[in-house]
């Protein structure tokens, strides 16, 4: 007893031991989920861009532009009321698109159930007559009119201006006789076959001669009258064909001055555009 009441108290330290750096709170998984969802959302953004037509997007914008107290459009869809609301009394002279009975104009009347206008029908029209010359000529829809040898010198492209029908030289198989305005016996065929094609639809023709460069640049270049010329033998083919002389509205000669290719002086230069010019422009 007597000794155990000399012996040293026995003291217990018990240390904490922290790992690590400590905790520092959950604010860069809030930054990270921020910058998921605006990612989510760019994405996003991106695929409706591609996803909706010119006139949705319009309307998408007119929806979120508090600065405009009537959007332009009623919405952004496609179905048959074409984005507009039903009520088109109210809807299409607010919109720009026409009227109904508040004293329309003759530029600025309704354009009755479809919203679509006189001229975009006679442009749809005009569409579908140059598909059916193209189809006559190249044989899209069914029989070609135009014979296999002669098809290889046809190229057709419709733009602003209207059906582009381009008649070329190839090597070996010209349309006129050498560096002049005489025909040869392949341009009468094709100029008798666009005749009777053309014949399908009512549209005017504008004839245009190209030729290909001059070696040597002189000084009387005979590149422009032969381009008129050319030009107007072709028109005189055409008419030979009793195809009416009022639907001709120009012959033009542009020379060397359009070329098709790179290279000014290929044989593919010489060659004729005929053009059925559109009547809803």
């Amino acid at each position: 007893m007597g000794a155990q009441g000399n012996a040293v108290p026995v003291i217990i330290k018990r240390k904490k031991v922290i790992r690590g750096d400590g905790h520092h709170g959950g604010a860069w998984k809030v930054a990270y989920a921020d910058f998921v969802t605006a990612m989510m959302a760019f994405f996003l953004l991106m695929w409706l861009l591609n996803a909706t037509t010119e006139k949705q997007r319009k309307g998408i914008a007119d929806y979120f532009t508090p600065t405009v107290p009537m959007a332009r459009v009623s919405g952004g869809g496609e179905g048959i009321f074409g984005g507009n609301s039903v009520f088109s009394e109210e809807v299409l002279p607010r919109n720009g698109t026409g009227a109904t009975n508040l004293r329309p104009t003759e530029e600025n009347k309704a354009r009755g159930e479809s919203g679509v206008s006189e001229t975009d029908r006679e442009t749809g029209a005009e569409e579908e007559a140059f598909k059916v010359v193209e189809a006559a000529l190249m044989g899209r829809g069914g029989e070609s009119m135009v014979h296999d040898d002669h098809l290889k010198h046809i190229l057709t492209r419709v733009t602003d201006e209207g059906l582009v029908v381009e008649v070329f030289d190839l090597e070996g198989a010209p349309l006129f006789q050498g560096a002049t305005a005489q025909p040869t016996a392949l341009l009468q065929e094709l100029s008798a076959m666009l005749s009777r094609v053309f014949a399908l639809v009512q549209n005017p023709l504008a004839i245009e001669g190209h030729v290909a460069a001059r070696p040597l640049v002189l000084v009387d270049n005979p590149v422009w009258p032969l381009s008129v010329d050319r030009a107007n033998v072709t028109r005189g083919l055409i008419e030979g064909q009793e195809f009416p002389v009022d639907r001709i509205r120009r012959v033009t000669g542009h020379a060397d001055r359009e070329p098709a290719t790179q290279n000014p002086m290929s044989i593919r230069n010489n060659r004729l555009e005929l053009v059925l010019l559109r009547t809803s422009r």
